[in-house]
C-alpha cells in the first residue's frame, strides 16, 4: 500500500507515505486519547499531592493508624497510582496499540520479528 520511492539500495518504507495515511492517523489518535488525559490526571494528582504537603500540615499530620499518617499513605499512593499507570498502558499498547502498529508495518512491507 505505502509503495517506496525508486531506490538503488535496499527496499526502505516510504515513511512520507506512512506518515499520511489514515492508518498512522489513527495510532495517533489512540496514543493521543491514552496519554493526554492519563499524563493530566497523574499531574492533577501530583500537585494536590505537593500542595497538601506545603500547606495542608495538619491534614496531612493527621494519624490514621500507629505512627501512620495520611501525608504517609498518600505519598505511598503516588508510587501505587504509577505502577498502576504503567500496568494501564501495557494493557492499552497490547490491545489497541501493537495491533495497529502490526497493521501499518505489514502494509508498509516491513518485517516483523
Amino acid at each position: 500500500m505505502f509503495g517506496g520511492r525508486p531506490s538503488t539500495g535496499p527496499q526502505r518504507p516510504d515513511f512520507d507515505a506512512i506518515q499520511d495515511s489514515p492508518e498512522f492517523a489513527e495510532l495517533r489518535h489512540r496514543l493521543r486519547r491514552f496519554i493526554f488525559p492519563m499524563t493530566g490526571l497523574f499531574l492533577v494528582w501530583y500537585l494536590t499531592y505537593v500542595l497538601l504537603s506545603a500547606y495542608a500540615h495538619q491534614f496531612m499530620a493527621t494519624p490514621v493508624f500507629g505512627l501512620v499518617n495520611v501525608g504517609l499513605l498518600l505519598g505511598l499512593g503516588q508510587f501505587v497510582s504509577t505502577v498502576l499507570i504503567t500496568l494501564a498502558y501495557n494493557r492499552f499498547a497490547r490491545k489497541r496499540i501493537d495491533p495497529q502498529v502490526a497493521l501499518i508495518r505489514s502494509q508498509a512491507g516491513v518485517e516483523t520479528k
